[in-house]
């Protein structure tokens, strides 16, 4: 926070690069955590449908500036989704993109490094401290999405889990505003 993250920046601003933190996280369709009212006495019943263990994964990246990207694939997390995600990234933004990342073995692999060594002038990797996912502003997305997601109706099934996840973060990409208090936060504000 004292010594890398500042060079980061200097250097953003001489290349005329936006900075963006970035995160993978999955959703389960048996987290939500309902409230049900009943007649006093009685203990409120809410049955759910059995759809089973639903799951869908996904990669995001923000920035202070209040900037959501994202996006949804299915299977476990391997260089082929992250490759994906930065292709995507790189294809919407109008400036090179500083993206900050944790530690994960995916970031680090070969195919993500050769991917990414043939985009210098579009993109650049810079990583987290390891364990410290405190200093990544991409996590209060996650909390955001997480929480907004277990305040609803419960999940019906896959379709209707995809539909909730994918409303949620347009809806948070519309609110630059939110994004931005994300960066308050004590522990991140070094990013703001």
């Amino acid at each position: 926070m004292e010594g890398v993250y500042p060079r980061i920046q200097v250097r953003a601003r001489q290349e005329k690069a936006e900075i963006h933190w970035g995160d993978e996280t999955g959703v389960l369709s048996v987290e939500h955590h309902p409230r049900g009212y009943a007649p006093e006495g009685k203990t409120p019943v809410l049955v759910l449908p059995q759809s089973g263990r639903i799951r869908i994964n996904l990669i995001a990246s923000i920035t202070a500036q209040g900037k959501v990207r994202f996006m949804c694939y299915t299977g476990p997390f391997s260089a082929d989704p992250m490759i994906r995600f930065l292709r995507r990234l790189i294809r919407g933004a109008e400036r090179k993109v500083f993206l900050i990342l944790d530690n994960h073995k995916v970031h680090h692999s070969r195919k993500v490094r050769d991917w990414i060594a043939k985009y210098p002038e579009r993109i650049e990797l810079f990583f987290l401290p390891p364990y410290s996912p405190d200093l990544n502003p991409d996590e209060y997305l996650n909390a955001d999405l997480k929480a907004r997601l277990h305040a609803g109706e419960p999940v019906k099934d896959g379709t209707h889990l995809k539909r909730k996840v994918l409303s949620h973060l347009r809806s948070i990409q519309k609110q630059p505003h939110r994004v931005r208090k994300y960066f308050n936060a004590e522990c991140i504000h070094y990013a703001a």
